[in-house]
């Protein structure tokens, strides 16, 4: 980020969409439960990777232009982990938006319910990552902007602020282009803009116990207030587009791939041994 960007008086007000996912380099056959939901309980969970690269984006916009960074994540209270990461690198507010009512939620319904309660925050700018790891979909980003009506960029690189505008830099796959969008506006971030900062040492000690009202039986106990706790009637949730019922994608199976070396052919570099080669594919069908 351009440490010259033209900000506006009183800062941004930034929104984070993140997710706890359970981590799939360790799939196993036991990663799926027979409702055709993943099992996270067989998974340990971490911090969604890209997610810490959206965060990243909108602590540079508060450094370099002021404002605020809000942070929200859709799951159980086990969550409140990334939270306090959130929290301990720079994040100003954090909410766990936890509810039986959002269980077994596809990109549908998860966008549905996030685009509620990011309405509820007013942002100038929402970040996300650009997909998780337990899907690899990226749609919720884009769902979530096309629910709140805001411009949507994609694989953001970098951004500048320039007034009531931002100048995104986003990888088209055959180079970058450079976007002039009015906020307010959602970007969908990638390891490409950075990595997460280290957390604040100061910040580790202060945020370190905190967590949501209800995993002290719905009691918030002194310095638990850091994170807030949202349900889908809190954020004014239509109960047929949550969960289940809001889920129209039906998941078969997942299975763990093991690429495993096999039998191989060593082919000359010359074009007798490239047309011999040719010659097999079409034969058996696989080319041709």
């Amino acid at each position: 980020m351009n440490p010259t960007n033209k900000g506006r008086t009183g800062g941004y007000n930034c929104v984070v969409c993140i997710k706890q996912v359970p981590d799939t380099s360790k799939v196993t056959g036991k990663a799926m439960k027979d409702d055709g939901t993943i099992n996270r309980a067989a998974l340990p969970a971490i911090f969604n990777p890209e997610d810490m690269n959206a965060l990243e984006a909108a602590l540079k916009v508060k450094e370099t232009c002021g404002g605020t960074v809000t942070v929200v994540t859709m799951g159980l209270p086990a969550a409140c982990a990334i939270l306090r990461t959130a929290l301990m690198c720079g994040a100003d507010k954090a909410y766990l938006l936890t509810d039986r009512k959002a269980a077994g939620s596809d990109t549908l319904a998860t966008s549905y319910i996030l685009s509620q309660a990011v309405k509820k925050f007013n942002p100038d700018l929402v970040f996300c990552g650009r997909q998780a790891i337990d899907g690899d979909t990226a749609q919720v980003g884009p769902q979530i902007a096309e629910k709140l009506d805001f411009a949507a960029i994609t694989y953001l690189e970098n951004i500048e602020m320039d007034g009531d505008y931002a100048i995104a830099t986003r990888d088209i796959g055959t180079g970058v282009e450079t976007d002039r969008v009015k906020l307010p506006a959602l970007f969908t971030v990638t390891d490409k803009f950075g990595e997460l900062r280290p957390m604040d040492v100061k910040r580790v000690m202060k945020y370190k116990k905190a967590k949501a009202p209800v995993e002290n039986g719905g009691v918030a106990l002194e310095g638990d207030l850091a994170i807030g706790q949202l349900s889908c009637d809190d954020i004014g949730c239509e109960a047929d587009r949550c969960g289940f019922a809001g889920s129209p994608t039906n998941v078969n199976k997942i299975v763990s791939v093991v690429l495993a070396g096999g039998d191989f052919k060593e082919v000359t570099p010359d074009d007798e041994g490239v047309n011999g080669l040719v010659a097999e594919l079409v034969a058996d069908h696989t080319i041709g």
